[in-house]
């Protein structure tokens, strides 16, 4: 006798996976991929621009979501699509580690972004089919969690673990040591660099171990033309990746666009003329603080097509001395018989004996983040595997073979949506009211990355996991909540202009950042949780007018049309915020985004609310 089909299960055997796996890799796509490619070299003005594409499944979601409905059952496209995920996930382990690496890696991450999207659409129809409106509302905050936890694991967790296996996969970590002294010599030599012996385990070497600087001031020509020559070494010898999106993923061609040639060049040269990050001109003859040049050299050849990356930060010691040239530095097949330069240099108010300590630590990070990608390639594997069995085979949720109008009310649901009186002030809203925090979601953890010296902060790997992928992600979700239970109490219409300034205006957070350059660690994480908070609690707004213009006979339809426009506002900025980041820099970039705060606004003032919807209803 056959055995029958469980029609229902415990919700909390299923629920809770099947939003992790929904959350996973969206934030893959939006956020793991962006830090990615900024650790692989490749420059903010593609990864804006490449990664912003991937929203495309997203915005166009609502177009294939009735193929799902028809073909097959929702729970056939569950245990594919995760099937789909993973093997997507395991060929971008696969080619991070070839030579064009950034091509081939951006095809999958497209297979990805579908099959997420995909994945979406049958969930979340598969939860409606699965439980009765009763179990529906009592889980919905249980999905939402589980789905803010695979958030959590994704910009925190995953980065973490990423960041684990770049400093596993290193050479051993070195140490150099600056010292400041008023006894020495004023001049600056370049050290002399004994030759590799190639024999043995690898490793770093550095001349000289202890740099000694003297306390005498130098001028800023003196300054200005070190500095510039270590830099130019530096890019030249490949130690460094050439600012103006030169980048590993470039063939080298170097044929010019129409677009290029007529539009963003001549663009690029008015915007870098009139609104650059311009450094001010002082007299050569003023005086600054003396420097010191270190040399940094592999001990042999590494691999074939690795790169072998070198972080140095201030370790201990007098915060007098800093590393100023070299946070980062890349080593290669075709430059490891080269020396990398540092660049320290002492404040000018310093007078006494003094030193510090920097630590530089190197990881293979090809290798480092193929192993992450991996790791999530096996888990959407058991994903597939568990819902295949775990899932329920709700009586609803049955292939439905008759097609017939499905054309006509196709586009009627539609059009009913377009022909609204108010649509262009609703596309408005959708399109313009997070224009700004489009663009800095794509820049924060760039930002974050990229060393001093280039306008960033100069943090790690890990660090950034930590700060803005866990702790980020937790105020996000405690906003909201805080949102929510807003709304709850006094209704849209009260809190609507509240959230809309919540969104915008902490952007700030992120001018301060960039002027003033923190390196406390709980400074900038106050800023991070600050401007998280705010943007979870602004977004509450955001969610509720959606929920709001999709009221009506076609509530589900219009709704996912306009989580489609949700996702074109979040895409077509983001394409452009690094090519605008990369030629005004990361301070009038930030200044920028609260400028857009204008156009974000103004769809607000037009807006008209039913007094007291959202405001929870007694029994």
């Amino acid at each position: 006798m056959k055995q029958s089909k469980p029609t229902t299960r415990n919700p909390w055997a299923w629920i809770p996976t099947l939003y992790f796996a929904e959350g996973i890799p969206y934030v893959v796509v939006m956020t793991v991929a962006v830090i990615m490619f900024k650790r692989l070299g490749i420059s903010n003005t593609d990864i804006a621009l490449y990664t912003s594409w991937l929203y495309l499944p997203w915005v166009i979601k609502p177009l294939w979501s009735p193929v799902v409905d028809l073909l097959k059952t929702k729970r056939w496209w569950i245990v594919v699509m995760q099937l789909v995920i993973g093997a997507a996930l395991g060929g971008i382990a696969l080619a991070i580690p070839l030579p064009v690496f950034f091509k081939i890696t951006l095809i999958f991450m497209w297979l990805l972004a579908f099959s997420s999207a995909t994945h979406d659409i049958a969930a979340d129809g598969f939860y409606m089919l699965g439980l009765d409106e009763h179990k529906q509302a009592y889980f919905v905050g249980i999905r939402s969690t589980f789905y803010r936890i695979a958030m959590i694991t994704g910009q925190g967790l995953l980065i973490i673990l990423a960041g684990f296996f770049e400093t596993a996969t290193g050479l051993p970590p070195v140490e150099i040591n600056a010292a400041a002294s008023p006894s020495v010599l004023k001049e600056i030599v370049l050290p002399e660099v004994a030759q590799a012996t190639g024999t043995g385990e690898s490793y770093f070497m550095v001349y000289p171990q202890k740099a000694e600087i003297s306390t005498q001031n130098i001028t800023t020509a003196e300054l200005d033309s070190i500095r510039k020559f270590v830099s130019a070494h530096n890019i030249e010898n490949g130690f460094i990746h050439a600012p103006a999106g030169k980048t590993l993923a470039h063939s080298g061609k170097t044929g010019e666009s129409w677009w290029t040639t007529h539009i963003s060049s001549p663009l690029k040269i008015f915007l870098k003329e009139h609104f650059g990050d311009k450094t001010t001109v002082v007299s050569g003859s003023k005086l600054t603080g003396n420097v010191g040049v270190v040399a940094v050299k592999l001990s042999g050849k590494p691999e074939k097509d690795k790169e072998m990356v070198l972080n140095l930060k201030f370790s201990n010691g007098d915060k007098s001395i800093k590393l100023i040239e070299g946070e980062r530095l890349a080593f290669n097949t075709g430059n490891y018989e080269k020396p990398a330069y540092l660049l320290f240099q002492l404040d000018p108010k310093l007078n006494r004996a003094t030193e510090a300590t920097f630590k530089g630590t190197s990881g293979n990070l090809q290798l480092a983040w193929s192993i992450t990608f991996i790791i999530l390639a096996a888990m959407f594997a058991l994903f597939s595997v568990y819902h295949r069995f775990i899932l329920p085979y709700p009586a609803a949720d049955v292939h439905k073979p008759q097609h017939q109008n499905f054309l006509k009310e196709f586009f009627k649901t539609f059009g009913s949506f377009f022909k609204r009186k108010d649509i262009g002030l609703i596309l408005s809203f959708l399109l313009l009211y997070r224009l700004g925090e489009s663009q800095i979601v794509k820049m924060a953890s760039p930002f974050m990355l990229d060393p001093r010296q280039l306008g960033g902060l100069g943090l790690t790997t890990g660090e950034v996991g930590l700060l803005y992928g866990t702790f980020g992600i937790l105020a996000l979700t405690v906003g909201g909540i805080s949102g929510g239970l807003a709304a709850a109490k006094k209704g849209l219409k009260f809190w609507l202009w509240i959230m809309a300034l919540a969104i915008n205006l902490p952007h700030l957070a992120y001018v301060y950042m960039a002027y003033f350059q923190p390196e406390n660690h709980w400074i900038i994480g106050l800023c991070v949780v600050i401007e998280q908070f705010s943007y979870g609690f602004g977004f509450t707004a955001y969610m509720l007018y959606m929920i709001y213009v999709s009221e009506g006979e076609h509530k589900t339809a219009h709704f996912a049309i306009a989580t489609g426009f949700m996702a074109l506002g979040m895409m077509i900025p983001g394409m452009f915020s690094g090519w605008l980041q990369d030629i005004i820099g990361y301070k009038h970039f930030f200044v920028w985004v609260m400028l857009c705060m204008i156009p974000g606004l103004l769809p607000v003032f037009f807006v008209k609310i039913k007094p007291g919807f959202g405001i929870k209803k007694k029994d």
